[in-house]
């Protein structure tokens, strides 16, 4: 998985540069046009595929390292300038990047939470593997990270969760009330 998001990651990063050298540079564009090409190209060619990601440190600190890489340049600042990630991302109005993802990983659960037995995606979310694993490292499943994701974020219990996520209004409410994380910086 690790591969896979460094692998988007590089793709953003080269997204970024292109449009470093043709757009963010001009003078001409306005602050508020640099955040559109933001919201129309970056986040959605960075977040593609991310509601099965497995969010480890690691990843979180790539993912806002890349996205306050093109917000610092959007608005005109670099590190040397040393203003705040977070006063940065106020002064500008951008969603944190983790809470999308977070947000969009819990949506995802609750559809397949929803999901009528037959569908694809439904019955792999509910199979258990009947054969062991070899030793060594485990192996961090999808479901159980999200699962242990919403019980920190929401504090809902895994028992409890298929009722709650089953209610579609109630889900929906209650990622909308999501807060975003500490800030770190």
């Amino acid at each position: 998985m690790e591969q896979e998001i460094d692998r988007w990651i590089g793709a953003v990063s080269a997204v970024m540069r292109t449009l470093h050298r043709s757009v963010l540079v001009k003078r001409e564009l306005s602050q508020k046009a640099k955040l559109s090409i933001y919201r129309l190209i970056f986040v959605p060619t960075f977040t593609y595929g991310h509601e099965l990601w497995v969010m480890t440190e690691r990843t979180r600190s790539q993912i806002q390292a890349a996205k306050m890489s093109f917000i610092r340049r959007v608005a005109g600042l670099c590190l040397r300038d040393r203003v705040r990630s977070s006063a940065i991302r106020e002064e500008l109005g951008a969603e944190p990047m983790l809470l999308r993802v977070e947000r969009s990983q819990m949506r995802w659960l609750g559809h397949l939470v929803r999901m009528p037995p037959g569908r694809l995606p439904g019955e792999v979310f509910r199979a258990c593997p009947s054969v062991r694993r070899p030793r060594g490292r485990s192996r961090t499943r999808w479901r159980d990270y999200v699962s242990r994701l919403v019980w920190e974020r929401l504090g809902i219990p895994v028992d409890e969760l298929e009722e709650v996520a089953g209610e579609r209004e109630v889900w929906a409410s209650l990622l909308r009330l999501l807060p975003p994380r500490p800030d770190p910086g």
